[in-house]
């Protein structure tokens, strides 16, 4: 019969390829009634299909992942935030409880603000400020100086702000320094004139010191300045700055062998911290201030037009404090 179909094809004049009988076709059936599907012996396999249960999991896993991950950012961030307000209950635990010493930083802020706007109920945790003037943690005792600074009738808060003046860590010294001046004590006026000098930065420890910064580098309270590594271990020593401001030299070569007590670098105030204590000698500054005072008024490297100002007002009232005291 193909035969015969591809005799008459070609007598119409198509032309065709005639391709091979394949062998692993299902037979077609050969009598009546014995008639089955040419598919009947294949086996097909299942096509693969989305898990309609997984989906919906899948997509909403997509969606709460994101979401967690800004909650648990956000918290982390509250949790950390100075200006969140603490109730009375937790300015209590964190005050007395210094194991998280950023909680207790918070409650000091706090307690600070407080305390400026007059409130009378922060009284009960006075006795928790003078503690914490004392506690181990430098960081502690300069803003708890800051927080003694805002009551100024206070004659214990007087007293151990003067004690906080022979602190080993400048910055409290500092701190206490201008608290004092709240209370119109000028007995810490030469630190107050100390804030508008260079500081002389020491290694801690002997070794050979690598420099991490460099000259006219800006620092904070804390900056790695340079590592120390000993010679008779691989241990090494951090060079930290216990103040803010910009490097202004470094008095010893890299790789250098010091000592302890070796003065490595030197360390130009910040504008802030010469703000602030001209502000304070404007109340209580002495004529031995004035050689500081009017180098900012003659205008210094990296300060603003506000420094050269305010050091002028300084320089004024110094000298009028000593004209009258003269006369």
């Amino acid at each position: 019969m193909v035969a015969g179909r591809a005799e008459i094809l070609r007598a119409q004049g198509f032309k065709y390829f005639v391709v091979g009988q394949r062998t692993d076709l299902p037979s077609m059936p050969t009598s009546p009634g014995t008639e089955t599907s040419p598919l009947a012996g294949w086996k097909l396999s299942q096509p693969p299909r989305e898990d309609k249960a997984l989906g919906p999991r899948r997509n909403t896993a997509i969606v709460i992942v994101p979401i967690l991950l800004v909650l648990i950012t956000f918290l982390f961030w509250y949790q950390t935030w100075f200006g969140r307000g603490l109730s009375d209950q937790e300015m209590g635990q964190d005050l007395s409880d210094t194991t998280v010493p950023h909680k207790t930083q918070h409650a000091l802020a706090q307690l600070s603000e407080r305390m400026a706007r007059g409130d009378p109920t922060v009284k009960r945790w006075y006795p928790e400020l003078l503690a914490l003037a004392q506690n181990k943690e430098s960081q502690l005792r300069l803003e708890a100086a800051w927080a003694m600074g805002q009551d100024n009738h206070s004659e214990e808060f007087h007293q151990a702000l003067r004690k906080l003046t022979d602190d080993p860590v400048p910055m409290v010294r500092w701190n206490a320094a201008l608290a004092l001046v709240r209370f119109g004590d000028g007995a810490a006026e030469p630190q107050l004139r100390s804030m508008l000098q260079p500081f002389t930065l020491s290694a801690p420890g002997p070794g050979t010191i690598k420099f991490r910064m460099k000259e006219e580098d800006a620092v904070r309270n804390g900056s790695i300045i340079a590592r120390i590594r000993p010679a008779e271990t691989n241990q090494q020593q951090d060079v930290l700055s216990p103040v803010g401001g910009t490097i202004a030299r470094l008095l010893t070569k890299d790789g250098a062998t010091v000592v302890a007590g070796d003065a490595v670098a030197v360390i130009d105030p910040d504008e802030g911290q010469v703000v602030e204590s001209l502000r304070a000698l404007y109340w209580v500054g002495q004529p031995q201030d004035l050689d500081d005072v009017e180098r900012f008024a003659r205008g210094a490297p990296h300060m603003s037009e506000q420094v050269r100002q305010q050091a002028e007002a300084a320089a004024r009232a110094i000298r009028q404090r000593s004209a009258k005291g003269k006369s």
